[in-house]
Protein backbone atom coordinates (compact mmCIF):
# COMPACT_ATOMS: atom_id res chain seq x y z
CA UNK A 1 0.00 0.00 0.00
CA UNK A 2 3.01 2.34 0.62
CA UNK A 3 3.47 1.79 -2.99
CA UNK A 4 -0.15 3.12 -3.90
CA UNK A 5 -0.38 5.83 -1.44
CA UNK A 6 2.74 8.02 -0.35
CA UNK A 7 2.15 10.37 2.53
CA UNK A 8 2.34 13.22 0.06
CA UNK A 9 -1.04 13.06 -1.15
CA UNK A 10 -0.61 11.75 -4.84
CA UNK A 11 -3.69 10.79 -5.82
CA UNK A 12 -4.63 7.15 -7.19
CA UNK A 13 -7.49 4.32 -7.81
CA UNK A 14 -7.20 0.83 -6.73
CA UNK A 15 -9.48 -2.09 -8.23
CA UNK A 16 -10.14 -4.74 -5.38
CA UNK A 17 -11.25 -8.38 -5.64
CA UNK A 18 -11.29 -10.88 -3.26
CA UNK A 19 -8.50 -12.76 -2.39
CA UNK A 20 -7.29 -16.41 -3.36
CA UNK A 21 -9.89 -18.85 -1.31
CA UNK A 22 -13.06 -15.99 -0.35
CA UNK A 23 -16.52 -18.01 -0.48
CA UNK A 24 -18.06 -15.12 -1.09
CA UNK A 25 -20.05 -14.47 -4.43
CA UNK A 26 -17.18 -12.60 -6.34
CA UNK A 27 -16.95 -8.84 -6.22
CA UNK A 28 -15.12 -6.07 -6.62
CA UNK A 29 -14.60 -2.19 -5.84
CA UNK A 30 -12.75 0.67 -6.26
CA UNK A 31 -11.10 2.94 -4.04
CA UNK A 32 -8.86 6.24 -4.06
CA UNK A 33 -8.14 5.43 -0.05
CA UNK A 34 -6.09 2.77 1.52
CA UNK A 35 -8.68 0.00 2.00
CA UNK A 36 -9.78 -2.02 5.16
CA UNK A 37 -7.79 -6.01 4.13
CA UNK A 38 -11.67 -7.29 3.96
CA UNK A 39 -12.82 -4.29 2.13
CA UNK A 40 -13.36 -7.76 -0.40
CA UNK A 41 -12.75 -10.60 1.69
CA UNK A 42 -9.11 -10.80 2.01
CA UNK A 43 -8.37 -7.86 -0.38
CA UNK A 44 -5.91 -8.03 -3.30
CA UNK A 45 -5.66 -4.68 -5.06
CA UNK A 46 -4.83 -3.33 -8.59
CA UNK A 47 -3.73 0.11 -9.32
CA UNK A 48 -4.18 2.74 -11.78
CA UNK A 49 -0.26 3.76 -10.85
CA UNK A 50 2.01 3.08 -7.99
CA UNK A 51 5.26 5.38 -7.01
CA UNK A 52 8.66 4.42 -6.30
CA UNK A 53 10.26 6.42 -3.70
CA UNK A 54 14.18 7.88 -3.77
CA UNK A 55 15.54 10.50 -1.83
CA UNK A 56 16.16 13.91 -3.27
CA UNK A 57 18.97 14.39 -5.55
CA UNK A 58 19.87 17.86 -5.18
CA UNK A 59 18.50 19.03 -1.55
CA UNK A 60 18.40 22.88 -0.56
CA UNK A 61 18.82 24.36 2.37
CA UNK A 62 14.86 24.34 3.27
CA UNK A 63 14.88 20.63 2.70
CA UNK A 64 15.39 17.37 4.98
CA UNK A 65 17.96 15.84 4.71
CA UNK A 66 16.21 12.39 4.14
CA UNK A 67 13.06 13.93 2.52
CA UNK A 68 12.08 11.54 -0.50
CA UNK A 69 10.18 12.46 -3.78
CA UNK A 70 8.28 9.99 -5.27
CA UNK A 71 7.82 8.92 -9.56
CA UNK A 72 4.97 8.08 -10.97
CA UNK A 73 4.38 4.38 -12.50
CA UNK A 74 1.77 3.16 -14.66
CA UNK A 75 0.69 -0.24 -12.94
CA UNK A 76 -0.82 -1.08 -16.37
CA UNK A 77 2.07 -2.43 -18.85
CA UNK A 78 3.05 -1.48 -22.10
CA UNK A 79 2.29 -4.72 -23.26
CA UNK A 80 -0.96 -4.46 -22.97
CA UNK A 81 -1.18 -0.75 -24.12
CA UNK A 82 0.45 -2.32 -27.61
CA UNK A 83 -1.84 -4.83 -27.43
CA UNK A 84 -5.14 -3.03 -26.89
CA UNK A 85 -3.89 -0.50 -29.78
CA UNK A 86 -3.52 -3.02 -32.53
CA UNK A 87 -6.94 -4.30 -31.57
CA UNK A 88 -8.66 -1.05 -30.52
CA UNK A 89 -6.75 1.80 -32.02
CA UNK A 90 -3.82 4.29 -30.84
CA UNK A 91 -6.91 6.37 -28.70
CA UNK A 92 -6.69 3.85 -26.14
CA UNK A 93 -4.87 4.89 -22.90
CA UNK A 94 -3.79 2.92 -20.00
CA UNK A 95 -6.38 4.65 -18.34
CA UNK A 96 -8.77 3.48 -20.59
CA UNK A 97 -7.56 -0.02 -20.20
CA UNK A 98 -7.80 -0.01 -16.43
CA UNK A 99 -11.63 1.54 -16.59
CA UNK A 100 -11.92 -1.60 -19.09
CA UNK A 101 -10.97 -4.17 -16.13
CA UNK A 102 -13.61 -2.52 -14.01
CA UNK A 103 -16.14 -2.83 -16.65
CA UNK A 104 -15.40 -6.54 -17.66
CA UNK A 105 -15.25 -7.98 -13.59
CA UNK A 106 -19.11 -6.72 -13.23
CA UNK A 107 -19.91 -8.34 -16.17
CA UNK A 108 -22.97 -11.19 -14.96
CA UNK A 109 -21.53 -13.35 -17.77
CA UNK A 110 -18.02 -12.98 -16.71
CA UNK A 111 -19.01 -13.85 -13.38
CA UNK A 112 -20.93 -16.20 -14.53
CA UNK A 113 -18.69 -18.23 -16.75
CA UNK A 114 -15.71 -17.90 -14.37
CA UNK A 115 -17.82 -18.80 -11.04
CA UNK A 116 -14.89 -21.38 -9.77
CA UNK A 117 -12.21 -20.23 -11.35
CA UNK A 118 -12.82 -16.27 -9.36
CA UNK A 119 -12.78 -18.93 -5.87
CA UNK A 120 -9.59 -20.12 -6.84
CA UNK A 121 -7.36 -17.96 -8.21
CA UNK A 122 -7.21 -13.94 -9.04
CA UNK A 123 -9.50 -12.51 -12.05
CA UNK A 124 -8.03 -13.56 -15.42
CA UNK A 125 -9.07 -10.27 -17.86
CA UNK A 126 -10.18 -12.22 -21.58
CA UNK A 127 -9.88 -9.07 -24.32
CA UNK A 128 -13.34 -8.31 -26.37
CA UNK A 129 -12.91 -9.03 -29.79
CA UNK A 130 -14.73 -5.65 -31.02
CA UNK A 131 -13.64 -2.30 -30.79
CA UNK A 132 -17.32 -1.18 -30.17
CA UNK A 133 -17.14 -3.56 -27.44
CA UNK A 134 -14.34 -2.63 -25.68
CA UNK A 135 -15.34 1.55 -25.55
CA UNK A 136 -18.56 0.19 -23.68
CA UNK A 137 -17.11 -1.67 -21.18
CA UNK A 138 -14.55 1.15 -20.28
CA UNK A 139 -17.01 3.87 -20.70
CA UNK A 140 -19.11 1.93 -18.37
CA UNK A 141 -16.25 0.90 -15.75
CA UNK A 142 -15.50 4.86 -16.01
CA UNK A 143 -19.07 5.51 -15.04
CA UNK A 144 -19.06 2.59 -12.24
CA UNK A 145 -15.71 4.06 -10.87
CA UNK A 146 -16.89 7.80 -10.68
CA UNK A 147 -20.10 6.56 -8.68
CA UNK A 148 -18.48 4.35 -6.28
CA UNK A 149 -15.83 6.86 -5.53
CA UNK A 150 -17.90 9.77 -4.61
CA UNK A 151 -20.93 8.05 -3.40
CA UNK A 152 -21.19 10.98 -0.91
CA UNK A 153 -21.86 13.11 -3.60
CA UNK A 154 -24.91 11.16 -4.72
CA UNK A 155 -28.73 12.89 -4.67
CA UNK A 156 -31.27 10.91 -3.14
CA UNK A 157 -32.91 8.60 -5.90
CA UNK A 158 -36.73 10.40 -7.27
CA UNK A 159 -38.65 7.41 -6.29
CA UNK A 160 -37.97 7.43 -2.91
CA UNK A 161 -40.13 8.54 -0.16
CA UNK A 162 -38.83 9.78 3.40
CA UNK A 163 -41.09 10.18 6.27
CA UNK A 164 -41.05 12.16 9.21
CA UNK A 165 -37.61 13.66 8.43
CA UNK A 166 -38.86 17.69 9.17
CA UNK A 167 -39.02 16.25 12.97
CA UNK A 168 -35.31 16.53 12.54
CA UNK A 169 -34.66 13.63 14.88
CA UNK A 170 -31.98 11.98 13.08
CA UNK A 171 -30.21 9.55 15.27
CA UNK A 172 -29.70 6.05 14.44
CA UNK A 173 -29.79 3.24 17.40
CA UNK A 174 -30.50 0.48 14.84
CA UNK A 175 -32.51 0.34 11.61
CA UNK A 176 -34.62 -2.17 10.84
CA UNK A 177 -37.65 -4.00 7.90
CA UNK A 178 -40.84 -3.96 8.66
CA UNK A 179 -40.71 -7.59 8.13
CA UNK A 180 -37.52 -9.97 6.58
CA UNK A 181 -39.95 -9.93 3.03
CA UNK A 182 -40.22 -6.35 3.39
CA UNK A 183 -37.45 -4.33 2.00
CA UNK A 184 -39.41 -1.77 0.48
CA UNK A 185 -39.37 0.23 3.30
CA UNK A 186 -36.67 0.57 6.01
CA UNK A 187 -37.60 2.10 9.35
CA UNK A 188 -34.47 4.95 9.92
CA UNK A 189 -35.15 5.37 13.34
CA UNK A 190 -38.66 5.97 15.65
CA UNK A 191 -39.84 9.13 13.80
CA UNK A 192 -38.18 8.64 10.08
CA UNK A 193 -39.26 5.94 7.62
CA UNK A 194 -37.95 5.43 4.11
CA UNK A 195 -40.50 4.27 1.73
CA UNK A 196 -41.23 2.92 -2.03
CA UNK A 197 -37.28 1.45 -2.24
CA UNK A 198 -37.01 -0.86 -5.46
CA UNK A 199 -36.26 -4.21 -5.39
CA UNK A 200 -33.70 -3.96 -7.81
CA UNK A 201 -31.40 -1.62 -5.57
CA UNK A 202 -30.84 -4.94 -3.45
CA UNK A 203 -29.05 -6.58 -6.55
CA UNK A 204 -25.87 -4.30 -5.94
CA UNK A 205 -23.89 -6.60 -3.69
CA UNK A 206 -20.88 -6.35 -2.13
CA UNK A 207 -18.77 -8.80 -0.51
CA UNK A 208 -21.88 -11.03 -0.29
CA UNK A 209 -24.59 -8.29 0.94
CA UNK A 210 -25.79 -5.85 -0.59
CA UNK A 211 -25.33 -1.84 -0.66
CA UNK A 212 -27.89 -0.58 1.55
CA UNK A 213 -27.79 -3.33 3.73
CA UNK A 214 -23.99 -2.82 4.58
CA UNK A 215 -25.04 0.33 5.59
CA UNK A 216 -27.57 -0.30 7.72
CA UNK A 217 -25.56 -2.70 9.61
CA UNK A 218 -22.60 -0.92 9.96
CA UNK A 219 -24.14 2.47 10.93
CA UNK A 220 -25.49 1.41 14.40
CA UNK A 221 -25.15 1.76 17.86
CA UNK A 222 -22.93 -1.53 19.33
CA UNK A 223 -21.31 -1.88 22.35
CA UNK A 224 -18.12 -4.31 22.83
CA UNK A 225 -19.12 -7.40 25.51
CA UNK A 226 -15.33 -7.12 26.65
CA UNK A 227 -14.16 -3.96 26.80
CA UNK A 228 -17.79 -2.11 27.13
CA UNK A 229 -16.25 0.39 24.27
CA UNK A 230 -19.46 1.79 22.71
CA UNK A 231 -18.96 2.55 19.24
CA UNK A 232 -21.66 5.17 17.96
CA UNK A 233 -21.97 6.43 14.53
CA UNK A 234 -24.32 9.44 15.70
CA UNK A 235 -20.62 10.51 17.11
CA UNK A 236 -18.98 11.23 13.50
CA UNK A 237 -22.43 12.71 11.97
CA UNK A 238 -21.72 15.52 14.81
CA UNK A 239 -17.79 15.62 13.80
CA UNK A 240 -18.74 16.33 10.06
CA UNK A 241 -21.28 19.39 11.16
CA UNK A 242 -24.21 17.22 9.51
CA UNK A 243 -26.78 15.89 11.83
CA UNK A 244 -28.53 14.38 8.52
CA UNK A 245 -25.16 12.51 7.36
CA UNK A 246 -26.46 8.62 7.70
CA UNK A 247 -29.73 9.60 6.53
CA UNK A 248 -28.50 11.32 3.27
CA UNK A 249 -25.42 8.46 3.40
CA UNK A 250 -28.58 5.94 2.82
CA UNK A 251 -30.19 7.87 0.41
CA UNK A 252 -27.36 8.16 -1.63
CA UNK A 253 -26.30 4.19 -1.45
CA UNK A 254 -30.10 3.80 -2.79
CA UNK A 255 -29.55 6.07 -5.70
CA UNK A 256 -25.84 4.36 -6.03
CA UNK A 257 -27.73 1.04 -6.21
CA UNK A 258 -29.97 1.46 -8.87
CA UNK A 259 -27.53 3.19 -11.08
CA UNK A 260 -24.93 0.30 -10.59
CA UNK A 261 -27.61 -1.96 -11.70
CA UNK A 262 -28.78 -0.40 -14.77
CA UNK A 263 -25.30 0.35 -15.85
CA UNK A 264 -24.15 -3.23 -15.01
CA UNK A 265 -27.70 -4.27 -17.03
CA UNK A 266 -26.43 -2.26 -20.26
CA UNK A 267 -23.03 -4.15 -20.45
CA UNK A 268 -21.92 -6.12 -23.74
CA UNK A 269 -22.86 -9.80 -23.50
CA UNK A 270 -19.55 -11.62 -23.12
CA UNK A 271 -19.16 -14.17 -25.88
CA UNK A 272 -17.16 -17.29 -25.27
CA UNK A 273 -16.31 -20.11 -27.11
Amino acid sequence: MQEFFTNTGNENFVICVPGIGVTKEFSTIITNTIPDLELIGKSQCFSLNYYEERLKSSPTLFDDANESEYIRRDGVSDFILERAHKMYGNRVSKEDIFYFVYGILHSPEYRTRFTNDLKKMLPRIPLVEEPNDFWKFSKAGRALAELHINYEQIPPYEGVTVKGAETGFYRVEKMRFPAKDRKDTIMYNSKITIENIPAKAYEYVVNGKSAIEWIMERYQVTIHKESGIKNDPNDWAEEVGNPRYILDLLLSIIHLSMKTVEIVESLPKLKFE
